[in-house]
């Protein structure tokens, strides 16, 4: 390195052979990084001492900084050259641990697991959240009244009469109450009077955002979906650790429970405590039990059963669309059937009331799939690895044994209540806080529990605290017993291994009541006072003695009886269901007809399949609302026919929402008689449906131990390996029977929950329609790795599928050196195909371990193989990511071949026949041999040097040479390589760098990149024509011959010098390029374009849509020039013409002309263009709008690059100017940006009336 001082600042400069490349077109020194170069005077047509600034160069394996710019410095892949192959493993040792790579991929793992939680910390803190990973889901902080808002209040009209009243209940607003986030709730307020509680009738709704009687039919608030986000918890629990005590004891309860005198903390429980917890077990436990015993026997009549039939799946019988449409009506007869039978049930509590049965929803069974299929599947309860565990010891506290963790749940919205339960011991109160989770193993650092609900994305964390004392495994089953079965009738919930009805329980609960001490200490509730509180409040709700009383009581007094069990939950045991809250406690009737007793008003919600959202006509009329709106927004004038008629179907929808027999909300009233108290109040529902949740994330994650066993390596990042088994189809329903939950939670949980977004459900995975396309393919890449919130792995499985292409290649490669370029992609084929890969995916058992719904779509077998192609490939993806090139490479070899002779074969392959001769490198040569001088030259001008510089000749050596000795023949098998490095290469940038991308839209961005038009240019711009090797003097060559030559460039960059010099080629000479394949999108060809300007303006009466037409109207020139003219016509009318040397250039020329002469006739094109307008504006900095978007400026600009990413495109913009020649290149973009900025100031004082506001369909 040589040094330059210039203006004060020291300059460091390359010193030997490393130059730079010609200043003309845009690889004038775009091989320079974070400096100038001085560019050397090679040839005239070479810029002589003048410094080009240049876009910084990122490798894409992992947070590297580079001090200089020579590209000799980078250290070398697993493949240098192939000089080792993989000589640091055989198949014996498949762990790699303790490596340079492993700690960097660590930090930045470590770097994004910040980034996320920073996220949710910034969120609890009430600051507008940075949207850098897994936000965008609609929940800001204004949604939590706890922060930063005020609690809404409003006068309260006069009551009407008691009939009324009960025929309004239901049509109450459902919204948000003021939570109380304070670590101890205030005194009970004085409630109105019942008449006036009871006007309002059910739950308000938010008034902020879109109504929920708006959106598309789905169920509100009881959706749930469980996902995790790849950061460890630091961060996140750093405020509850805040918050933690500094010490914490037990309440005393000597008479109850010993300690051992050996044994430190271990706890036994004494005859006393025996007593106590029979008692607890025959008059709660087994009351329900007792009821029904007494009751006549229910035999529901007998169901037709229905199980998953591969054969009469569309694809296994590719008829007619009546066999698929009747099998549908099929299935809505029967759940209609199922539901009427749930309604004729004799111990129904209520019409509106939906209670649980073993194994079934409310329209049907459960499972419906075969019986070989049941016995498999994280969807059935089988969690691999999981064995039979001994059970613990009942009448201690198992110390040492188990392990406890406080469970946390952030943020609290919905969790903190106004009247929390309270338990008043020894004169304290002691007030419920959560759960403490015993684990029979010590549960490391796992990605954070995540599960969306009320339309919020809820944090469910674990933090290791003190191990308590005064508690026995036999209570803590007793109280789970009566919690979950007795209460909340969660039939289905099973914690035991699968198989092990009499074995241990994974985990055990306790719930928290606590009360503070001095010294920030904190005082937790014995088990003891929790049993013998529950059984003290189990007394009749309304005594039959108490009648007459309670009939005589003031409105005062009576008003004061109601509001103690407002907001608890109450059984009537042997009913269906048994458990409910009350709401409101009405005594109407007591007054007039004496010995009445008095009646629980309850506002419920129907299940999605009675209300509006599940109803079928309902649907279709929504579907055709947006058809209709969508088409409207797109038509050039708007008739007021038109307005009329989208008015009368919204008005329609309308009316259907507001019959009473489709209304979400209800409003339930049932006589209190037989109903006793549980002393339970909402919270502790709230809490405890939670929990199933964050079991099954546990129990997954640790039966990924063993998958990580078969694989033989262990994920730094566990996130990415639960992203790569998670299918799109997966969502984690409540950790149990989904309707189970959902009946729980409606009948026992919060009232008025407060809700988030709706659009939370569908903002990250929603990829249809041509506004969806156009909004995300406007968006720019980040300016560091960004963590995607898509939670499934066809993200993953594209980078996998690149993966696996490029081992497979290089394997292919080395292996067969003698073999063309069509046998190596024969072969590659053979092995990349998805049929092959599946039997991989069975090899690893991903089956067992791959998370999908448990629905029909999976359950046929070539279905399911499919998947499991697809698991495997985001399996590579996810070892590259997480460990590098290198372990993946181990984990496909030993997959592939498991014989030790075929492993051997397959992974030690020989080096390079051009390396063999020459193991030292052959740069002896260069003197002598005038080409390999010349060749020099090139080396010169790019500063890359090859260690055998023949491989450089091969790469410049067309087909047409014959054989020789001195590059051992052309560069066809350079060419296959490179090809499938660029790909690797470029789908590793695209998936780190543009996180809000779906599949598709990364394989358009990757097809604009890597495509032949964009690799001649980059050829031009390194001038590799001038020194292509030819037999005889070539003229000006095609785009695909220019294209081939920058491959296997690639190809022989790869085998001298390794993956890491070709991901700084590519970092430099490609993605600058993808902004104005952004702005231009290229990535959207002008027939396609055309077709979908054309699509949205298809006819209101709901026909064939009309589509472009295309004829050729001339044809002339010889046979090998011969030239074609393409007319496009749209509804008859001729919009352009184009010529071209085939039909298919001529008809992408019509279409382009078409585009431009007839703007006008498509709106799309203007929605379009203010859609990159908007996204181009925020982008740039200190805008406004770049502020608050926030996944744009959510990452700092890299500490290596003070200026970010505007100093390499402003670069990038000078030297482009200057090399016009092909539509790729920037001279066309420079334009085209020049005419969006001007359009922009334009675009910002016109009204924006014509923008296409339908939602895409």
């Amino acid at each position: 390195w040589t040094t330059a001082v210039s203006g004060g600042a020291a300059q460091y400069r390359p010193a030997g052979s490393y130059g730079a490349v010609a200043a003309r077109g845009y690889g004038a020194g775009v091989l320079a990084s974070q400096g100038q170069l001085t560019l050397h005077a090679a040839s005239a047509q070479w810029s002589s001492a003048s410094c080009v600034s240049v876009m910084p160069l990122t490798p894409l394996s992992g947070p590297y900084t580079y001090p200089g710019p020579t590209l000799q410095q980078f250290a070398p892949q697993p493949y240098p050259g192939c000089a080792s192959v993989l000589p640091s493993w055989r198949p014996e040792a498949t762990h790699v641990t303790g490596s340079s790579s492993s700690e960097r991929d660590r930090d930045r793992g470590s770097r994004r697991c910040h980034d996320r939680s920073r996220e949710g910390r910034r969120s609890r803190e009430g600051r507008s959240p940075r949207r850098s990973s897994r936000e965008r889901h609609g929940h800001s902080s204004r949604s939590r009244s706890g922060h930063g808002s005020r609690p809404r209040h409003r006068e309260r009209p006069r009551s009407p009469g008691p009939q009324r009243r009960r025929r309004s209940r239901g049509s109450g607003e459902r919204g948000s109450v003021s939570p109380d986030e304070r670590p101890l709730p205030p005194a009970r307020p004085r409630e109105r009077p019942s008449q006036e509680r009871r006007r309002e009738g059910g739950a308000r709704r938010t008034p902020k955002g879109p109504s929920r009687d708006a959106s598309p039919p789905q169920p509100e608030g009881d959706a749930s979906d469980e996902g995790s986000c790849p950061v460890a918890q630091e961060e996140e629990e750093e405020d509850f650790l805040s918050e933690s005590a500094r010490w914490i004891r037990c309440s005393p309860a000597d008479l109850y429970y010993q300690r051992d005198e050996k044994v430190p903390g271990l706890v036994t429980g004494t005859a006393k405590l025996h007593a106590l917890q029979e008692r607890f077990r025959l008059e709660l436990v087994e009351r329900a039990a007792v009821a029904r015993s007494k009751q006549e026997p229910y035999q529901p009549p007998p169901r037709r059963s229905k199980l998953c039939n591969p054969k009469s799946h569309p694809i296994a019988n590719p008829g007619s669309s009546d066999s698929s449409s009747n099998e549908s009506e099929s299935d809505e007869d029967n759940a209609m059937e199922e539901l009427e039978v749930k309604k004729k049930h004799p111990y129904r509590l209520h019409p509106e009331l939906w209670f649980n049965d073993p194994g079934e929803m409310n329209d049907g069974p459960l499972c419906r799939c075969s019986a070989r299929a049941q016995r498999s599947g994280i969807r059935h309860g089988i969690y691999p690895g999981e064995g039979p565990l001994a059970p613990c010891d009942p009448n201690t506290n198992n110390v040492g044994r188990l392990h406890h963790y406080r469970i946390a749940v952030t943020p609290r919205t919905n969790f903190m209540m106004k009247c929390p339960t309270t338990i008043r011991h020894d004169g304290h109160e002691f007030v419920f806080e959560g759960f403490s989770m015993l684990s029979h193993w010590a549960l490391p650092k796992l990605p954070t529990c995540r599960v969306i609900r009320f339309n919020i994305e809820y944090a469910v964390l674990y933090l290791e605290e003190k191990f308590p004392e005064n508690f026995t495994v036999c209570g803590l089953e007793l109280l789970s017993r009566y919690l979950f079965t007795e209460v909340l009738e969660m039939l289905d919930l099973d914690w035991r291994a699968h198989g092990d009805p009499e074995g241990c329980p994974r985990f055990h609960f306790m719930p928290r009541f606590a009360r503070k001490l001095e010294d920030n200490g904190k005082e937790l509730l014995s088990l003891n006072v929790v049993l013998q509180y529950l059984l003290t409040s189990s007394v009749p709700l309304v005594a039959a003695p108490e009648l007459p009383r309670l009939c005589k009581m003031s409105q005062s007094k009576w008003q004061g009886f109601a509001d103690q069990v407002k907001g608890m939950i109450v059984v009537n045991p042997g009913m269906k269901p048994c458990a409910l809250r009350v709401d409101q406690l009405d005594r109407e009737l007591c007054g007039t007809q004496g010995g009445v007793f008095p009646e629980i008003v309850h506002f419920g919600i129907r299940p999605p399949q009675l209300s509006y959202a599940g109803n079928p006509m309902y649907q279709k009329a929504w579907r055709d609302y947006v058809k209709f709106r969508h088409l409207l927004a797109n038509k050039p004038k708007v008739l007021y026919t038109d307005r009329h008629k989208l008015l009368q179907k919204e008005a329609k929808l309308q009316e259907m929402r507001l019959k009473s027999n489709l209304k979400r909300d209800v409003t339930v009233v049932v006589s209190s008689e037989n109903f006793f108290r549980t002393g339970i109040m909402c919270d502790i529902v709230q809490h405890a449906l939670l929990l199933p949740v964050l079991v099954c994330h546990l129990r997954f994650h640790k039966s990924l131990d063993f998958l990580e066993s078969i694989i033989g390596t262990e994920f730094k990042d566990r996130y990415l390996l639960q992203l790569a088994l998670t299918h799109p189809s997966y969502r984690e329903n409540f950790g149990t029977n989904p309707d189970h939950a959902r009946n729980s939670l409606t009948n026992c949980g919060i009232r008025q929950p407060e809700y988030g977004d709706r659009r939370i459900h569908y903002l990250n995975t929603r990829k249809r329609g041509i506004n969806t396309l156009i909004n995300i393919m406007s968006r720019f890449g980040r300016q560091e790795e960004t963590a995607s919130s898509i939670s499934h792995n066809e993200r993953l499985e594209f980078l996998g599928d690149a993966v696996v292409e490029f081992l497979s290649s290089i394997h292919l490669f080395f292996m067969f050196p003698d073999l063309e370029e069509g046998g190596l992609a024969t072969y590659r084929a053979a092995i990349v195909q998805n049929q092959h890969l599946a039997v991989l995916a069975k090899k690893l058992e991903l089956e067992k371990y791959m998370l999908y719904a448990h629905g029909s779509d999976l359950c046929h077998d070539l279905e399911l193989r499919h998947a499991m192609a697809n698991c495997f490939e985001a399996l590579m993806g996810a070892l590259f990511l997480d460990s590098g090139i290198r372990v993946a490479d181990q984990v496909f070899s030993t997959t592939l071949f498991s014989e030790p002779d075929l492993l051997g074969v397959w992974v030690n392959y020989p080096l390079h026949p051009l390396q063999e001769q020459v193991p030292e490198g052959d740069r002896k040569w260069i003197d002598s041999v005038p080409l390999l001088k010349k060749l020099h030259e090139f080396e010169e001008l790019t500063g890359i040097e090859f260690t055998h510089i023949r491989l450089l000749a091969k790469a410049f050596t067309h087909r047409s040479i014959g054989f020789n000795n001195l590059t051992l023949g052309s560069n066809q098998r350079l060419e296959f390589l490179g090809d499938t490095v660029l790909q690797l290469v470029a789908s590793e940038y695209l998936y780190k760098y543009f996180p809000e991308h779906h599949e598709g839209h990364l394989s358009l961005l990757r097809s604009s990149l890597v495509n032949n038009r964009t690799q001649a240019v980059v050829c031009d711009d390194l001038g590799m024509v001038e020194f292509t090797i030819y037999p005889y003097p070539k003229g000006e060559l095609k785009t695909k011959d220019r294209a081939d030559i920058l491959e296997a460039f690639l190809g022989a960059l790869f085998v001298d010098k390794g993956l890491e010099y070709c991901n700084a080629f590519c970092q430099v000479c490609f993605f600058p390029r993808l902004q104005d394949f952004i702005l231009n999108q290229d990535w959207n060809d002008p027939k396609s374009k055309l077709q979908q300007c054309c699509l949205t303006l298809r006819s209101m009466d709901g026909g064939e849509p009309d589509i472009p037409v295309y004829k050729v109207i001339e044809c002339k020139g010889p046979t090998n020039t011969r030239v074609y003219t393409v007319a496009v016509y749209f509804r008859r009318k001729r919009l352009a013409t184009g010529s071209g040397h085939s039909i298919q250039q001529a008809e992408m020329a019509a279409a382009s002309k078409a585009l431009e002469a007839s703007k006008e006739l498509f709106p799309q094109l203007s929605h379009q263009r203010r859609v990159l307008e908007r996204s181009l504006k925020q982008r740039v900095p200190g805008s406004r709008e770049s502020h608050q978007r926030g996944p744009s400026s959510s990452r700092r600009p890299r500490a290596d690059s003070p200026a970010g990413h505007s100093r390499s495109r402003d670069s990038s913009r000078s030297t482009r100017r200057e090399s016009p020649r092909d539509p790729t290149r920037s001279g066309r973009s420079s334009h085209s940006r020049k005419s969006i900025d001007s359009r922009r100031s334009r675009s910002e004082k016109a009204e924006d009336r014509s923008r296409p506001r339908g939602q895409d369909h």
